[in-house]
């Protein structure tokens, strides 16, 4: 079956915040997030997301149903958090459009999802800024940890078909209650970028 894609903006987005908050909750449950959602740091979280100007949501339907969303935003309209590494770098963070979580139900891969959530959020990029690169981080997670699942295969050679390229040395931290854990604890992650027009990779 054909997932629909749908992208939002603007006014359009509040009505989608729910689903959203409701699928990052189910999916980075799952390694490598482990993420214990909360319901306040979700509203939060989405407050900041849907106040943004350049704020775009990508949705995967099956009929009527969202089982997958995908989000993107101006550098610039992120906290010092994110912001941060890329001007300790040397990159101006005006040059860049960052893309947040894609997260998509388990039944539902295999079946082009993630390739649409990158095109769309780069069309999105394209159309509502002009920023030179796309970037996106994702967890480092050592390769002995505990909870790694057996036969587990990273996402990076799909990000690489994306036309993204990794900077280990490019990282950012986040803090979160990962499953079973009372408090939240820090995690690094680290940044993968692509030019959106061309330019050379900073």
């Amino acid at each position: 079956m054909t997932l629909r894609i749908a992208v939002y903006s603007g006014p359009a987005l509040t009505p989608m915040l729910p689903a959203l908050s409701r699928l990052r909750m189910a999916v980075f449950r799952a390694w490598p997030y482990l993420y214990e959602g909360d319901l306040a740091a979700e509203a939060d979280y989405l407050a900041d997301f849907v106040r943004a100007p350049t704020a775009g949501l990508v949705v995967a339907f099956d009929g009527q149903e969202p089982v997958g969303c995908s989000t993107c935003v101006a550098l610039v309209e992120e906290d010092a958090g994110l912001t941060g590494p890329f001007l300790v770098r040397g990159i101006d963070p005006a040059r860049v459009f960052y893309f947040g979580e894609s997260v998509l139900l388990p039944a539902y891969r295999g079946r082009g999802a993630g390739v649409a959530f990158f095109a769309a959020r780069e069309a999105h990029a394209r159309a509502v800024s002009d920023c030179d690169f796309a970037a996106f981080c994702a967890v480092v997670r050592p390769e002995d940890h505990p909870a790694r699942p057996a036969g587990h295969v990273p996402l990076d050679t799909f990000w690489r078909r994306r036309g993204f390229t990794p900077y280990p040395d490019l990282t950012c931290g986040m803090a979160w209650r990962e499953v079973g854990g009372d408090s939240e604890i820090d995690h690094t992650l680290s940044f993968w970028i692509k030019s959106l027009h061309g330019k050379p990779l900073p």
